[in-house]
């Protein structure tokens, strides 16, 4: 689509930055832990009623916190352009909405209500100037994505109910560049036991199996598979891996333990399939585990499959010409460091999905911020590629 400069000018001017502040920060005063988002899905609903907007609840497997679902149909044929994003925050002491300066302090303002905040407004401007000539646009929010709280099962209903566009934009906080590639990414916990009873370490019996003997064992071999997954590199994405976050074992310092534990990551390429995944890490398991003569239990949860995004997509095509209009460049391509959203698109949809939200910073800490000028930049933007993608002329 050739994007006149008149569509350009006239959706930048219907981006309204007074109330794109007050969206974000009606949401931060909303706090929404995850599994509990109930408040900001409910503040996030009544505001898109209050503009118009015809808003579904679906439940989507999460009755506590239904689903925020908005549909705007420009009753002619196109594609469709979905909206995504979480309102749940990660479990930390709640920090209220606070506006300084240039930026928009508080739970959730960078990861990710003030993203979400800049969809609605794009949204907003894209209804207040009936500038979307052909297709639609599908807004969704939710619960449950942040791990280890929530592993993405509100949105993984959402699109195995087929609530789902045929590209997603997500405003997670990421804009150096376009990821075109990323890594799946699984929690583990692993405990050693052994049979016996709590006793003095002077006193365990001589056969008697270590647990920390065995955990030490885990180390090696985990260190091991490590060194051979990093030979499985992708150029962008970096390498496959596993890692130990955590270590414990015992009660007191002259307790012989029953138990130790562990607790990581494992991450992996796209094209790897998950359950392969999980039967190497519990084979190793079962050998160290008969190798040390104690029992080995792990808790192993996937958080997002691998990523991938064609670079001949139509939606890069729509993106990378709308974020040109605006800046007057490309954005370059790049990796996607972490998992999100567009991973469960992919994964289980094959749906294209591209991550680009505001500057921001603080993520997953109680000191986030998010820059109000780039929050009007990201709303502009998908209000424009909603114009360049939709439209399949």
């Amino acid at each position: 689509m050739n994007l006149a400069p008149e569509i350009v000018q006239r959706l930048r001017q219907a981006i309204n930055r007074d109330r794109l502040i007050e969206t974000v920060t009606r949401l931060v005063g909303a706090p929404s832990p995850t599994g509990e988002a109930g408040p900001a899905a409910d503040c996030l609903a009544a505001m898109l009623s209050a503009d118009g907007f015809s808003v579904e609840r679906p439940e989507a497997g999460h009755a506590a916190s239904p689903a925020v679902v908005v549909r705007v149909d420009s009753e002619r044929p196109g594609r469709t352009l979905q909206f995504n994003g979480h309102l749940d925050v990660v479990h930390l002491p709640y920090a209220p909405p606070r506006v300084e300066g240039e930026r928009i302090t508080g739970s959730g303002s960078c990861d990710m209500k003030g993203g979400v905040a800049a969809a609605v407004e794009a949204l907003r401007a894209l209804k207040e100037t009936n500038a979307l000539a052909a297709g639609s646009i599908l807004l969704t929010a939710h619960d449950l994505h942040e791990a280890p709280w929530g592993f993405g099962q509100q949105l993984d209903r959402l699109i195995g109910d087929g609530i789902v566009g045929d590209a997603v934009l997500i405003p997670e906080p990421l804009c150096n560049c376009l990821p075109v590639v990323g890594r799946g990414s699984a929690t583990w916990k692993v405990t050693a036991r052994r049979a016996g009873a709590p006793v003095h370490e002077v006193m365990r019996p001589a056969n008697e199996p270590g647990v920390i003997a065995a955990g030490a064992e885990l180390v090696a071999r985990l260190a091991q598979l490590d060194r051979e997954l990093s030979r499985r590199t992708d150029p962008a994405a970096g390498s496959e891996s596993v890692f130990i976050g955590q270590i414990h074992g015992g009660e007191i310092f002259n307790q012989y333990p029953q138990e130790c534990w562990l607790e990581g990551t494992r991450r992996w390429l796209p094209g790897v399939r998950r359950a392969d995944v999980e039967r190497e890490f519990r084979s190793l398991l079962a050998e160290v585990a008969a190798s040390m003569g104690t029992t080995m239990a792990a808790d192993f949860r996937f958080i997002r499959d691998a990523f991938r995004l064609e670079t001949e997509d139509p939606l890069v095509g729509a993106f990378q010409q709308c974020y040109e209009a605006i800046s007057g460049r490309r954005l370059p391509v790049g990796p996607k460091p972490f998992v999100d959203d567009g991973n469960s698109f992919w994964g289980l949809g094959q749906i294209p999905a591209i991550t680009h939200g505001p500057l921001a910073g603080g993520q997953h800490t109680v000191q986030e911020w998010v820059s109000i000028d780039d929050l009007v930049r990201v709303a502009h933007l998908y209000a424009l590629t909603a114009v360049a993608y939709c439209d399949s002329k």
